[in-house]
Order: C-alpha cells, then sequence, then structure tokens
C-alpha cells in the first residue's frame, strides 16, 4: 500500500492534509501533488477556501455535511492524481539588479555581483505556497552558491518590491515591510492588490524567473 498524507478534521467544516512524513527525495514532487490537488478540489465548488502549505494542504468547507465523505476521499485521490494535470502561469520578473546587499551577497561566496545575478537569474524558481505577508512566494530552486545567512539585525523597513536573499530561498517583498533577507535587487511589479479578484499576481505552483535590467552607467562597484 502506497503511504497517503494523514487526514485531520481541524473544525467541523475544516480539514488538514498532513503529506511533510512522506518520504520523497524531491520534496518538490510532493507539492507538485499538493497543487494538482488543490486544483482538483476547487473544481468541485465544495470549498470556500483551499491553503497549500509546505507539504501540507488546508481546506475550507462550504458546509460540515460533507466532512466525513472528504476524509474518505482524500487519501484515495491523493494515490490517483497526477502532479502533470496541473499547470501553472509563468512570470517574468524583470529585475533592477541594485540592491544595497548585493556586494555583500558577491564577497561572502567570493563572487563578483555580476556572478551573482548570472547564477540569480538564471533558474526557474517553483513557488511553494505563499506566506508572511499577501502576496509573498516561497521560492524553491536558489542555487546553492547564493545560500546566505540572513542579517544578523533584521531591517525596519524593507522597500516593497525588493528582491532579496535569505538562507536558502530567495524572494519578493510585496509591500514595506521588516525583513532580515538581504536585498540584491529591485521590481516594479506588483504583487498584491486588494481591488483585484484574485488579489495575488502569484499562485502556489507558479513558476517564474528574475530578468535582469540593464541600468545605463550602472555598476556594482
Amino acid at each position: 500500500m502506497k503511504p497517503t498524507p494523514h487526514i485531520y478534521a481541524l473544525t467541523n467544516s475544516s480539514l488538514l492534509l498532513d503529506a511533510s512524513h512522506l518520504d520523497a527525495k524531491d520534496r518538490l514532487s510532493i507539492q507538485k501533488k499538493i497543487w494538482a490537488l488543490t486544483s482538483h478540489c476547487k473544481s468541485t465548488d465544495e470549498f470556500n477556501d483551499l491553503v497549500p502549505g509546505m507539504n501540507s494542504l488546508t481546506l475550507y468547507l462550504k458546509s460540515d455535511k460533507h466532512l466525513n465523505k472528504w476524509v474518505q476521499a482524500l487519501p484515495t485521490l491523493w494515490n490517483d492524481i497526477k502532479s502533470s494535470t496541473f499547470k501553472g502561469q509563468h512570470h517574468l520578473i524583470k529585475t533592477t539588479y541594485k540592491g544595497e546587499d548585493i556586494n555583500y551577497v558577491a564577497n561572502y561566496h567570493n563572487l563578483s555581483a555580476d556572478e551573482v545575478i548570472s547564477i540569480h537569474s538564471k533558474t526557474k524558481y517553483h513557488v511553494l505556497f505563499l506566506g508572511f505577508q499577501p502576496g509573498f512566494a516561497y521560492l524553491h530552486g536558489l542555487d546553492q552558491k547564493l545560500h546566505t545567512p540572513r542579517r544578523d539585525e533584521p531591517r525596519i523597513q524593507v522597500p516593497k518590491g525588493s528582491v532579496a536573499i535569505g538562507a536558502a530561498q530567495t524572494g519578493i517583498y510585496p509591500a514595506d515591510t521588516p525583513g532580515g533577507w538581504h536585498i540584491i535587487g529591485h521590481t516594479d511589479i506588483s504583487l498584491f492588490d486588494a481591488s483585484q479578484k484574485q488579489p495575488c499576481l502569484i499562485q502556489p505552483g507558479d513558476t517564474l524567473e528574475f530578468v535582469p535590467i540593464a541600468v545605463a552607467g550602472a555598476t556594482h562597484d
């Protein structure tokens, strides 16, 4: 029998699917199944909300009458569903690599700033889930050459649109906020707009690439 996620009833109308215990050499493969399962559940129109997390999915039912049905159905769906059934959107993030910490990151790894830019921008990143603040995407795929410990002292304010690195992850700050990641660049793209039907531009399961923008006369010294 294939191992399946644990299913927990959180309330009379909400469930947690926990796949964190599954032994997978590539944790991204589990995350892809979660995205596919999310898409399937959304198509049933039986949920008020579906919230993918890291190796988990929280499901909020419209009616508590369907709770037991989904407790029984989710393990079978997990075994049957194919991760390839989910197709996310791909985003090109135009980025000006003039962040105040880019030289720190470069020096930490004995690289030049241009090498940091090249390594950071050549990767296709997968959006694992959203968290921290509305529209903040946790990304998978940062090259180990750029893994950099977070700042010892977080900034009181990181500007909206900052592209930054923290430990083994990279991300984009959707709004002005305190933060402890190293700022290597900036983008003007709007990641969160509460007035839109879908407020978050980037969704779990999407992919993105950072596209360097040349700035006339710019240097990294």
